[in-house]
């Protein structure tokens, strides 16, 4: 009996102690936003990128997507494929990568929908693919 209640202490204590908790970009990033002077957002369906370099542009984006909550999936199992894949840059020093729905290599889903967010600017962003 003490064993069964010490596996059931062990579960909980895991579950509780994989300190996952909701974040949005500006929590997860641990620089300022204000200073990224680059963005590459790569389509994981075709493997395409599209290169931002334009500061307004970079913080019309930013400024769309830094309040959306990444909440942690229930079902942490690795996964294959992903959407996009964002990149920021802080003048040629890469200073942060993030997937839709993967953050640090932990699976998130977004209050609002961050997909069709980023969706609709890479589709609209004219910018050659690469």
């Amino acid at each position: 009996m003490k064993r069964i209640f010490g596996l059931i202490f062990f579960i909980a204590f895991a579950l509780v102690g994989c300190g996952l908790e909701t974040k949005t970009l500006p929590q997860f990033y641990e620089k300022d936003l204000a200073d990224v002077t680059k963005i590459v957002i790569v389509d994981g369906s075709t493997g395409y990128k599209k290169t931002v370099t334009e500061n307004e542009i970079i913080k019309e984006f930013l400024g769309e997507i830094k309040d959306i909550k990444f909440i942690p999936e229930e079902n942490q199992e690795k996964r294959v494929g992903w959407r996009y894949s964002i990149t920021v840059f802080q003048d040629d020093e890469q200073t942060f990568q993030f997937g839709l729905n993967e953050v640090n290599e932990n699976y998130y889903y977004t209050e609002p929908d961050i997909h069709p967010i980023v969706d609709n600017f890479y589709e609209h962003l004219e910018v050659r693919e690469e």
